[in-house]
């Protein structure tokens, strides 16, 4: 799997997912989907039979390579081994009302420590009644959730084995525009193992946001995720999950989303987003000592101002977040928010786009206080809510 915004993949994921807006640090009108919902349904599955048995305990880095050819061949040496398929297995129900297990996705993932645990994107295992990870030395096994993080789109996951291949992790902070760059996953489900693709670092820091919920018609638009690497290495569905390795081999980013169309008609291209090691390596950490991970929570849903929210509201501000719900008993409530509310600033910094407030609260910790400017008719109001933690349901 690999999430897409908006992603024109040569397959379709086994769920359809709609199109959503990029991150408001872009200005282009770029659409994403999840690359990941992984590969179709029923693709073909597994590494293939008679592969040696025997790996290495862990992937050895590769540093110095002047040669980018031979920098690329060696990454995908040392790393292949420790990226596994991940299908998810769910249960359906026959037309005699009778149920049977069907793969409604494959993704990929990446082994990152000796214990057998693996790093994925949560909507790879998402509704999962059973999760079957495959390794390309021809091995299978039925994995463990180990905890699932809706809000970053992480999962770990965990199998039992011996002389499991491991992948070492990096620092995303060191890479830089420019860097060349390794994506590594099972790409469409192809069979013979996971597919490598090479490219550069095109952007750091970007945020993204994750595409609704295909299986919740409910659903608007997923969250924000930041921190997000941009990449030329080409990601597909089936990629979601699987490790961008620099060319010391050493996992910088989680493939997650890949972007579908520039405008109607308009297809991307070379443009897809991993998550930054460094802010997924601390959820997951969470997830394996706690199963869970503790979010901050202001308790509100809003929109961008617009100029015609603007003139409904009457105001002459041009830039900021309107309330559009405040969530009953929530921090928000407590402190006096409304809707139609104005939210300008938090801590003192003017809101630009409609992810700064998510990436204002996501940097704060429950219990934190988080300072407000509200405009609210023609009165600016100032505004102190005590963050709480994100409920899990």
């Amino acid at each position: 799997m690999a999430c897409a915004l908006s992603v024109s993949s040569a397959a379709p994921p086994a769920a359809p997912t709609p199109s959503v807006p990029l991150g408001a640090d872009t200005s282009t009108a770029v659409t994403t989907q999840a690359a990941a919902t992984s590969a179709p349904a029923g693709s073909p599955t597994g590494a293939p039979a008679g592969a040696p048995t025997d790996v290495a305990t862990s992937a050895p880095a590769v540093a110095g390579a002047d040669n980018l050819v031979f920098a690329v061949r060696q990454v995908a040496q040392a790393d292949r081994p420790a990226v596994v398929q991940i299908t998810n297995e769910q249960v359906q129900m026959d037309q005699y009302n009778q149920p049977y297990t069907v793969p409604a996705g494959v993704g990929s993932g990446v082994i990152y420590d000796n214990q057998g645990h693996i790093l994925t994107n949560d909507h790879v295992i998402a509704g999962a009644q059973s999760l079957l990870v495959s390794l390309t030395d021809g091995r299978a096994f039925t994995a463990t959730l180990v905890g699932e993080d809706q809000q970053t789109d992480l999962a770990v996951i965990q199998i039992k084995g011996s002389k499991l291949p491991v992948a070492q992790l990096g620092d995303s902070s060191q890479l830089q525009v420019g860097d060349w760059v390794v994506a590594i996953g099972n790409a469409l489900a192809l069979p013979g193992g996971p597919t490598v693709t090479a490219g550069v670092a095109s952007a750091l820091g970007r945020t993204v946001q994750e595409p609704a919920d295909p299986n919740n018609p409910n659903s608007t638009n997923g969250p924000f995720l930041f921190d997000v690497i941009q990449t030329s290495a080409p990601i597909n569905p089936g990629n979601s999950g699987g490790p961008l390795v620099d060319l010391s081999g050493r996992v910088v980013g989680i493939d997650t989303l890949v972007a579908g169309q520039a405008e109607p008609g308009v297809p991307a291209q070379g443009i897809g987003f991993a998550i930054a090691i460094n802010t997924a390596k601390p959820i997951a950490d969470q997830l394996v000592a706690n199963g869970h991970v503790n979010h901050p929570f202001l308790g509100i849903s809003y929109v961008p101002l617009n100029p015609a929210i603007a003139a409904q509201l009457g105001t002459q501000l041009t830039e900021g977040v309107v309330v559009a719900a405040v969530a009953s008993g929530s921090p928000a409530e407590k402190a006096g928010l409304q809707p139609k509310d104005v939210i300008t600033s938090v801590d003192g910094k003017a809101l630009h786009g409609d992810s700064d407030l998510a990436q204002a609260i996501n940097q704060h910790k429950p219990g934190d206080s988080l300072a407000l400017t509200v405009q609210r008719g023609g009165q600016t109001l100032s505004i102190t809510a005590s963050l709480a933690t994100m409920p899990t349901s």
